[in-house]
């Protein structure tokens, strides 16, 4: 598989409006102005978010002109794109003092010496207001309602902000104003580069291109979150990180090798003939982790890290009897680490969680806002003391 084809096939959920029009561009031999954009609103990275720098990297290595654009402008707005609510409001200290901590994990996947970086108040700011009124008239109120999170909270009486809707718009004109080729962004900016789109063919008449990335899964195949505890940050230490990943389901193991890693897809489909011939999916696994670790910190530090899981999880035997804890309805973590008798009080478990002693299913609880699924079994620990947790 040739470098082009590897980029088209790595981790790209579509291709607007299509895939071979955008490998004859790319097999022209053009130099391109491709951009990829943030709003620095939080200050940690998780694998999900590596995804397009490692598409970035391999756009920058053939050659073409990246720009990784910080929204510094656009995070005075905030995107509600995945959000039922508005943004808060940051400060361009608190911008950026994010992007600083931002960029600092993110140079574990991307080299940012082969990117350009321009931040979108450089022309976002010197827009007159007839000029923005005239940007506006490229779009109608009615494409932006339409969107399902829009609807959703409209039709519960929430408050929608007359700001939100110049949003896409402003991304827009961010690819309008480089004179973009290619967009690359999460599919759920997918609506947003569309914009993008448009003012380039209306104002320029040009054909530009939408590359909307996948988003990884956490570990559990639910969306990542926090909350959910199955996320895998880019600054977990080398331990925590080779154990998380360790812990997601077995039909992740193949799109972590390919979202989350630069193995080459022949090697990843060696990985995969392993587990459909029935090789059990935790060495593959242990394979995965392994690579993982590796690429964001060292060798040294994976095979540390493996050892320290295949001696204290691998070789860990549990109790006998473990006592069960039938579960009605209740979803917080600390209210059954309390109702279990894991914990003396509410605040008991909050200190525990702080402190990394809970696990769930052998994956940290990180939050005390960890929700858990009253569908399933699962076997919670603190320290040395185990329940299974049932539902009732």
């Amino acid at each position: 598989m040739n470098d082009i084809d590897e980029l088209l096939a790595r981790g790209v959920a579509n291709i607007i409006p299509g895939k071979d029009e955008l490998k004859k561009l790319l097999e022209s031999g053009k130099k391109l102005n491709i951009y990829f954009g943030i709003d620095p609103t939080a200050t940690k990275i998780h694998l999900g978010h590596t995804v397009p720098l490692r598409t970035l990297n391999r756009l920058a290595s053939l050659g073409h002109t990246v720009t990784f654009l910080i929204g510094d402008f656009t995070a005075l707005i905030g995107d509600t794109s995945d959000k039922d609510s508005e943004r808060p409001v940051l400060t361009s200290k608190e911008i950026e003092n994010n992007f600083k901590d931002y960029k600092r994990q993110a140079e574990k996947v991307l080299d940012f010496s082969k990117v350009n970086i321009h931040y979108n108040s450089e022309w976002l700011k010197k827009l007159s207001f007839e000029e923005i009124v005239k940007l506006c008239q490229n779009f109608s109120v009615g494409d932006f309602v339409g969107r399902e999170l829009v609807k959703k909270r409209l039709g519960e009486g929430k408050r929608v902000g007359l700001h939100e809707f110049l949003y896409p718009v402003m991304q827009g004109y961010d690819s309008y104003f480089m004179d973009t080729d290619i967009q690359v962004g999460g599919t759920d900016q997918t609506f947003n580069m569309q914009a993008g789109r448009t003012l380039q063919s209306n104002l320029r008449d040009k054909e530009s291109f939408v590359l909307a990335i996948t988003l990884l899964e956490g570990s559990d195949g639910k969306k990542m979150s926090k909350s959910q505890g199955n996320v895998v940050w880019i600054d977990d230490d080398p331990t925590d990180m080779f154990r998380k990943v360790m812990s997601i389901i077995d039909d992740l193991i193949i799109p972590y090798f390919t979202l989350a890693t630069n193995l080459t897809t022949d090697k990843i489909g060696e990985y995969e003939k392993k587990l459909k011939s029935g090789e059990n999916p935790i060495n593959i696994k242990k394979g995965l982790a392994h690579q993982i670790v590796t690429e964001l910190y060292d060798k040294n530090s994976a095979d540390a890290a493996q050892e320290e899981f295949e001696r204290t999880v691998q070789g860990k035997e549990l109790p006998e009897n473990i006592e069960v804890y039938s579960n009605s309805n209740e979803t917080n973590i600390l209210q059954i680490l309390y109702l279990s008798g894991l914990t003396s009080s509410i605040s008991d478990g909050k200190r525990l969680i702080q402190q990394k002693g809970v696990y769930v299913d052998d994956r940290l609880v990180e939050s005390p806002d960890y929700e858990f699924d009253i569908t399933s079994e699962h076997l919670v620990r603190v320290g040395k003391k185990f329940r299974k947790v049932i539902k009732a």
